[in-house]
């Protein structure tokens, strides 16, 4: 994690934390410096509040550009939060240390969208899953033992240690990815867009490995993508995201059944289906429905 998050604690108390919560996101809001000197902020973050329980998959759904990664880089450290708090297991984690920081990194881990970019390529999968385990103080022999039964529970042969990434498929090298953030046991995982990089085929090998890893170990998933079937098959609840909000927030076979905002409805009706011709009907159907009824307004639903 870099350094240049901030280091001020906060001497506030942490928000009351929603019962049984694991992660907890109040009013979050982020925003970037403006393009040219005297352009204005961008605020990409707009009072964000959403929490994962324990041993639960929150999908977060939205198109590129609403803000959705965002959300994830600021739990994890990597983007400085303007305001707001987010709280892990009872602990105010938006303004910590950079060794507190560090030292998070232990409950809350990523899995990144492009696997051929998140792993080094010079070292070897035996190299990259041992060096979270070196760094929490396993000694060389725990952290090869370690390694092998990462690799079995991720499905990939125990040789795989003394290979380099490139020599992987891009579904192989997704699981070394998730390997790699198994390696300490993590409470949280931010899932970000894990498997667009991926064919459709292996999308769900891929898939079903982290339900079959969270079935196992308990741990909860923030599944972030901009592909509301991937949330519906992966998640308990979900939370739609549309320019820096969200619009709509709930079970995931209620919001995905029954939506109740126009925007995650344009979602579900561009989801891809086999009937590519009735989708682009349906589709079209829809925005001539909502334009009309947005007119007066003066906002574009889609």
């Amino acid at each position: 994690m870099p350094d240049s998050v901030s280091t001020d604690m906060s001497t506030d108390p942490p928000p009351e934390t929603p019962a049984g919560a694991l992660l907890t996101v109040e009013d979050l809001r982020v925003s970037f410096p403006g393009k040219g000197w005297r352009a204005p902020r961008a605020e990409v973050l707009r009072g964000v509040s959403l929490d994962v329980r324990p041993g639960e998959t929150l999908g977060l759904v939205g198109e590129s550009g609403s803000g959705k990664t965002t959300i994830g880089r600021a739990i994890l450290g990597l983007v400085p939060v303007h305001s707001g708090t987010i709280t892990f297991a009872g602990e105010r984690v938006d303004r910590v240390t950079a060794r507190r920081r560090r030292e998070l990194s232990r409950d809350i881990q990523v899995v990144f969208q492009d696997p051929y970019t998140s792993l080094n390529p010079s070292l070897t999968v035996g190299d990259t899953l041992s060096e979270p385990l070196l760094g929490q103080g396993y000694g060389a022999r725990e952290a090869r033992a370690r390694v092998a039964r990462l690799l079995e529970r991720v499905e990939l042969p125990a040789d795989a240690a003394h290979r380099l990434p490139r020599e992987f498929s891009g579904g192989q090298r997704q699981r070394v990815a998730i390997a790699r953030a198994l390696a300490i046991d993590p409470r949280l995982i931010v899932c970000d867009e894990p498997v667009s990089a991926l064919d459709l085929t292996t999308q769900k090998t891929v898939l079903d490995l982290l339900l079959e890893i969270q079935e196992q170990t308990g741990v909860s998933y923030l599944f972030v993508s901009h592909d509301l079937s991937v949330i519906r098959f992966m998640s308990h609840r979900v939370a739609v995201i549309r320019h820096g909000e969200i619009v709509e927030m709930g079970e995931a076979a209620e919001v995905t059944a029954g939506p109740r905002h126009p925007y995650t409805r344009a979602l579900l009706l561009s989801a891809p289906v086999a009937d590519v011709a009735g989708q682009r009907e349906r589709r079209e159907a829809f925005e001539r429905e909502f334009r009309a009824r947005e007119a007066g307004t003066g906002e574009a639903v889609i």
